[in-house]
Order: structure tokens, then C-alpha cells, then sequence
């Protein structure tokens, strides 16, 4: 690993504005560059998901992915800094040191002599509304036919994901014949009838002993500030870790709006505009033990179990070895104030080539790496 490479390629990954299904800029990049690295089959699907392979074998590969996307808009992707011991910048973090990192394992893992292919992709749509589109198309292409799918986040060193976080995401619209605000005051407003419905939306309540969360995320509608708002939604992000109080919470939502006492003029409308599944590895599985072992390898502290929602809860929400791992420990997460820091990177990096590793050596087809889907 050359750290002063993959920190130069972190940074020019992050200078590419990469919103959700606006990836194009990031994958041409990331594709120019698996060729540079001599990777002879480097390709790209309908999707804009970029495949590289390494190593020839006909059996079934690992597969090391990273995503593409990030959470701000081209207009607020202020470039990262470099200062003293950390890397400052929005998305530097989630997730651009990852995909430097795929452009290191490219350079790499060729001289490894693995006993399989090794896949590094680098796949869209992780973040916001992409609803794992990217990590669909992968699974389309690999299936169950792998070793294990290891999914890199820039920011969880010292963290293995073996548990996907359910999340549903929900939109609330408001519909009114609209108007001017002067000439027709007193008409009703959407915008007016969702601020009036928030408190009763963020209410909504869950066990003390529960791990969930409710987030109005965004907030659109309306026309002009002289305008009564003919329409207007809201954005709407439900997790829990159990999902018998994640479908509460979401009945909950729905209760509040069957109750609802609104004006006459508006109409409401609740839909779902995606979902994330949920799923999971014991403990015990080999995937899980690998990347202990690697972890210990490279002097790190024993990795901590966690739950979460990245794009390893697509394959083991259906019962396929998957986990997501970190290359670095960080801040600041979908903030302007994002940062990483450097001298964690050669550990991490010492720790995912360990696992890579020890994952080629493993069985597709296990009987431990199906029927897991369920917790």
C-alpha cells in the first residue's frame, strides 16, 4: 500500500460531485482507473455499477464493493483539505476513502496469488432514495455463487456490520387549490397543514428498550413565498432494530393521519418510496471470524458486532455471506464538518487484505452462509 496514493485518490474522488444515481463523473474515473492499474476486465452494467476483476480462477470470488454516492448535492460537495493528521470534507469519509481504497486493492492484490477472483466494484444508489439499486445489479450478476460480499464504508474501523438495520422510508403530501397569499387569504395552505401535522408525526413513540428512530429528512413543496402552497411533503425515515416496532411506528404514522382533522380543501397522501431490508450472520459464521482474525492481525482491537444499514443488508437479507467493514475512524458523517483521520488508514488497510484472504479460502455454498436472513 503507498498511503500518499490512496490519500491523492481519496481527495480526487471526493472533488467529483457524486449525488445519488448523478454517479457517472465517480465511475468513469474509477473505471479509467482499474485500467491504469493493468486490470484487463474492467466493465460497467446497466445500473453504472464498475467492475474490476482480479485473477483468473474459474471458481466463485470474493466480492469487494464500495459505493459510488454521496449525500450532497453538487453544490455543497465543497472539496476535502488535508490538515495535519485528518482529511476535512464532505463525503470524504462516506465514502470516497473507500473507493481510493478499491483503487489500492486494484494495484495491489494482482501479486497476491489468491486462490480465487477477487471483484472490487464500485456500485450507485447507497445513499438517500437509491434503495441498494447498485448492490441489486450486483447481486443479479454474483448471486449466491461467491465466498462472501464485503462491503467497505470509509469510516467504521473497529466495527464489523453483520446485521441489517430494517429502514422504511415514507413521503407525506398535502394537496390545495392554492392561490395568491394576499387576494386569496384564508385559503387553506399545504405547507400550513404539514407544519401543523410535524408534532404529531415526531410523537410517535416506541419501547424504552428499543433501538429505532423517526427523521423528517426533507421538506419540499410550494411555489413562492406570495403563494399559498398547493403542495407540499415531507420525506420520512423509520428504522428499528426489531421490526414488529418499526411496522408500530410506521402504524403509528398511519393512525395519526386517519385522524387528522384537517381543513377542507386538503387533501393527504402517505406512500412508501423505499425500504431497506433487515437480516443477519451469527456471530459464529466464518465470515465473522475472518475478519476478527484479520483485525487481530494487523493490531487493531477486537471488532465490535453491529447493526446497521448499508448495502451488506441486501445479501443477507437474503441469507448470503456479507458484512460491511471500515478502513479508517472518523466524524461527522453526511456534515460539512466530515473528517477522517490518516494514521488509522494503514491498519485498516492491513486488516481488509487479511480478510480478503482469509475470505478466498472459504466455501461458496457453506450450509452457514445460507437460511440466515431471519433474527
Amino acid at each position: 500500500m503507498d498511503l500518499e496514493r490512496l490519500i491523492a485518490n481519496a481527495l480526487a474522488m471526493q472533488r467529483i460531485p457524486a449525488p445519488t444515481f448523478e454517479e457517472d463523473q465517480r465511475a468513469e474515473l474509477l473505471h479509467n482507473s482499474f485500467r491504469a492499474a493493468g486490470l484487463r476486465v474492467v466493465e460497467m452494467d446497466a445500473a453504472g455499477n464498475v467492475y474490476a476483476q482480479v485473477g483468473r480462477a474459474k471458481s466463485p470470488p470474493v466480492v469487494v464493493s464500495a459505493h459510488m454516492d454521496s449525500v450532497f448535492p453538487a453544490g455543497q460537495n465543497t472539496p476535502a483539505l488535508r490538515h495535519d493528521q485528518r482529511l476535512h470534507g464532505p463525503g470524504i469519509g462516506d465514502n470516497a476513502i473507500a473507493l481510493a481504497t478499491l483503487l489500492e486493492l486494484a494495484i495491489d492484490l494482482p501479486g497476491a496469488r489468491l486462490p480465487c477472483p477477487v471483484w472490487l466494484v464500485g456500485n450507485v444508489a447507497e445513499e438517500g432514495l437509491g434503495n441498494l439499486l447498485g448492490m441489486q445489479h450486483v447481486l443479479e450478476r454474483f448471486g449466491d455463487q461467491v465466498r462472501g460480499y464485503l462491503v467497505l464504508e470509509g469510516m467504521a474501523l473497529g466495527h464489523v456490520y453483520h446485521r441489517g438495520l430494517p429502514v422504511h422510508r415514507l413521503r407525506l403530501s398535502a394537496f390545495a387549490e392554492g392561490g395568491h397569499a394576499w387576494i386569496h387569504a384564508g385559503r387553506p395552505s399545504a405547507i400550513h397543514s404539514l407544519l401543523a401535522l410535524g408534532p404529531q408525526l415526531l410523537a410517535v413513540n416506541w419501547p424504552d428498550t428499543a433501538q429505532a428512530s423517526l427523521n423528517i429528512g426533507r421538506i419540499v413543496g410550494g411555489t413562492s413565498v406570495n403563494t399559498i402552497a398547493d403542495h407540499a411533503s415531507f420525506e420520512i425515515d423509520v428504522r428499528a432494530v426489531d421490526e414488529a416496532v418499526l411496522a408500530s411506528m410506521i402504524g403509528q404514522i398511519e393512525g395519526a393521519l386517519n385522524q387528522a382533522s384537517m381543513e377542507q380543501g386538503i387533501e393527504l397522501r402517505l406512500e412508501s418510496i423505499g425500504h431497506r431490508p433487515a437480516g443477519s450472520l451469527p456471530p459464529g459464521h466464518p465470515l465473522l471470524q475472518a475478519a476478527q482474525a484479520a483485525a487481530t492481525d494487523a493490531g487493531l482491537e477486537p471488532l465490535r458486532l453491529e447493526t446497521g444499514s448499508t448495502d451488506a443488508s441486501l445479501p443477507l437479507s437474503l441469507g448470503l455471506p456479507a458484512i460491511c467493514v471500515g478502513i479508517t475512524r472518523g466524524g461527522g458523517a453526511h456534515s460539512q464538518a466530515e473528517f477522517i483521520e490518516i494514521e488509522p488508514i494503514a491498519a485498516g488497510y492491513q486488516a481488509l487484505r487479511g480478510l480478503i484472504r482469509r475470505a478466498a479460502t472459504m466455501s461458496a455454498g457453506d450450509e452457514l452462509t445460507r437460511g440466515l436472513a431471519a433474527d
